[in-house]
């Protein structure tokens, strides 16, 4: 049997980061743990110094239960480099290559009034983005 994978992204802000995340892979607030109804009652759970919030960290999934769940944690170091490790948005749908093409520009503009920034273009293939701190991902379209 394959493992399964969860994904952590670390940013200044989290729920910034959320929000952008939610909206760029329609993904929903994953829901605490059995037996805590809430996230900050999950949180109070844990030994943690009176600094660290709830708000430091949000926990995301796919509402199908398809796609890897995404965990956003406020870290106090900034951005240095380039990611190793990127997430690839594949927008659904098949057709030519223009009709490919004009999906993949369309949701690269969509994520931009999100808050990303488009980095470079790979004209008819994929759009390369940062999401509000600078993490880069691609914008393809869905295998065929």
């Amino acid at each position: 049997m394959a493992a399964r994978i969860d994904l952590t992204l670390d940013g200044a802000d989290a729920q910034l980061l959320a929000v952008f995340w939610k909206t760029a892979l329609g993904y929903v607030d994953e829901p605490p743990p059995a037996p805590f109804t809430t996230r900050a009652e999950w949180f109070e759970h844990f030994d943690l110094p009176e600094d660290e919030s709830v708000d430091d960290g949000a926990w995301l999934c796919d509402p199908d239960g398809v796609g890897p769940r995404l965990c956003v944690l406020r870290v106090p170091e900034p951005k240095t480099a380039k990611n190793r490790l990127h997430i690839d948005v594949r927008v659904p749908g098949h057709g030519s290559p223009e009709v490919r093409w004009a999906r993949i520009t369309a949701e690269s503009e969509r994520l931009v009034r999100a808050g990303g920034t488009i980095l470079d273009t790979f004209d008819g293939h994929h759009v390369v983005m940062a999401d509000p701190e600078g993490n880069e991902f691609c914008v393809g379209a869905a295998s065929a």
